[in-house]
């Protein structure tokens, strides 16, 4: 499975960005898709995830109510949408992708990355 990350960019504070991760390769479409963050001196940490169909997702605290995953498995595509941008939220987005399994929201976990797509968000 080969993940390709696009969509990054610089944006102000409050504003917004789409982020677009395109799957190919045999049984892309039957993983559960992630996207996970690091920014300089830190740790990969989970952002948000969602199964095959696109039936369950899940968020990290830091980003509920700002950022909406979604996927379109016609196009093999997983999506990003992130709304009132801040600061913090500075840093290389990857997709991942794995089997659905409780880990989701461990990067260790997942097999499969992407190259990574940078955000910068300006105060």
């Amino acid at each position: 499975v080969q993940l390709q990350a696009s969509g990054g960019g610089l944006v102000q504070a409050g504003g917004s960005l789409r982020l677009s991760c395109a799957a190919s390769g045999r049984n892309a479409r039957t993983l559960a898709m992630a996207w996970f963050r690091q920014a300089p001196g830190k740790e990969r940490e989970f952002v948000a995830v969602t199964n095959w169909s696109g039936s369950i997702t899940d968020y990290a605290d830091s980003v509920k109510d700002r950022f909406s995953i979604s996927r379109d498995n016609a196009k093999n595509t997983v999506y990003l949408q992130m709304n009132n941008l801040k600061p913090a939220d500075t840093a290389v987005y990857f997709c991942g992708a794995k089997n659905w399994d409780r880990n989701y929201g461990r990067a260790f976990a997942y097999r499969y990355w992407g190259q990574g797509t940078q955000v910068t968000v300006s105060s």
